[in-house]
Formats: C-alpha cells, structure tokens, sequence
C-alpha cells in the first residue's frame, strides 16, 4: 500500500518537477548571459540568474503561507516581488531571443513554462494544506480513580418547538396530506420523516411541522 501510495504520488508530482527544472534551467541560462553582456562575468553573472529565480520561487511560497494564515489579500508583497521577478526573468529571456516573432516566442517559453509549474506546485500544497485536520484541544475530566480522561462533549440535538395551547388544530386536509407524505418518506427511506424533513416538504412553518408531527404520531 505505501509503495503503490509513493508511486501514484511521484507519477503525479514527477512530471511537474521535471517541468520547473527544464524551464529553471532555461531561464536560468537566458538570465546568466543577459547579465553577463552587460557587465556581470563569472560567478556575479550565476549570482544574479540565482537571485532572480529563487526569488520566484520564494515568493510563490510566502504567498502559500498566507494563505494558510488567512490572509487573503489580492495585492500583497509576495505577489508583487513574484510578479517582479517573472517580468525580470522574461525580459532577460526576450533580451536573448532572435528579433523574431518565433524567436520571441521561444524565448519566453521557460519562463512562461516555469511560472506555470510554481503556479501548479502551490495550489497542490494549498490543496494538501486544506485537506489536513485541524486539532481542536479537548478539555479533560479525572474518572474515578483520579485519571485524566478526555471530556468528550456531545451536541444535542435541536429541541422541538413547545407546543402553544392556544394554537388552533390545524385542518383535517392539511393532516392528511402530512400523513402521505410521511407514509411516503417511510417507505422511500425506511425511517419516520423528522420535522424539518415534514416542514421542507410542505412549506409550512417550524411551530405548525411540529403540531402536524405530533398529530400524525397521536394517530
């Protein structure tokens, strides 16, 4: 089970990874030479390609953790510093290009190709980050030999209106059309319908889905 687990997860994250290193790859190169004709040579050329890639990635990252923290900010700084660097990292690929429509093209293509793979492996951790269960703290009670037991606490289910004496019985119409539709819910789904069931059914208000209930029961 955890092999046939890690495989399906490799086959689905794999290609994704394999996508935002070719695309970083080529991008990264198309940053290096860029900054290598104008000025940077050597590891100051590499130093800068790093520095604009990471700082995508970096960003992508910040914006998952707020997320994850509740901010939900349109416009936030991890947004604009990603922003940034992509337009960065474009316009060094594009200073690479042949002054071609295709040459163009193809040149824009890792880092289009890379903010679409960061794009992807953010939402899939937003994703997993949604799915985890949150642990809630239980308070806890001593039993009877002065153990600490979880308090377990059960919700109650939701009273019945009290019924109003001076309420009028409702009209033997009403009362038999209450009484078919429960019938008909009984035998559909094997158990007595329930007043908000009753109340959905015939549009009729909390207090008299509660006095039909109680009718239909009496009989």
């Amino acid at each position: 089970m955890n092999l046939r687990r890690t495989a399906a997860a490799l086959a689905d994250t794999g290609p994704v990874l394999v996508l935002a290193s070719i695309a970083g790859a080529g991008s990264f190169t198309h940053i290096r030479d860029t900054a290598t004709q104008h000025g940077q040579h050597g590891p100051m050329a590499w130093a800068v390609a790093v520095c604009i890639d990471l700082t995508c990635v970096m960003a992508a990252r910040e914006r998952q953790r707020d997320k994850r923290h509740g901010a939900t900010r349109r416009v936030s700084w991890p947004t604009l510093v990603l922003a940034g660097g992509i337009l960065l990292s474009l316009a060094a690929n594009l200073a690479q290009a042949q002054p071609t429509p295709w040459g163009r093209i193809v040149a824009a293509t890792p880092p289009a190709s890379f903010l679409v793979a960061v794009s992807m492996l953010e939402r899939r951790a937003g994703r997993t980050a949604a799915g985890k269960a949150v642990p809630v703290p239980v308070p806890a009670v001593p039993d009877e030999d002065g153990q600490d037991e979880p308090l377990v606490l059960v919700p109650s289910p939701p009273e019945e209106p009290s019924p109003d004496p001076s309420s009028p019985r409702p009209a033997d119409e009403l009362v038999a059309f209450a009484r078919r539709v429960a019938a008909e819910h009984e035998q559909a789904h094997g158990e007595p319908i329930t007043r908000d069931k009753l109340r959905a059914r015939l549009g009729v208000s909390n207090q008299l889905a509660s006095t039909l209930l109680r009718e239909l029961r009496a009989s």
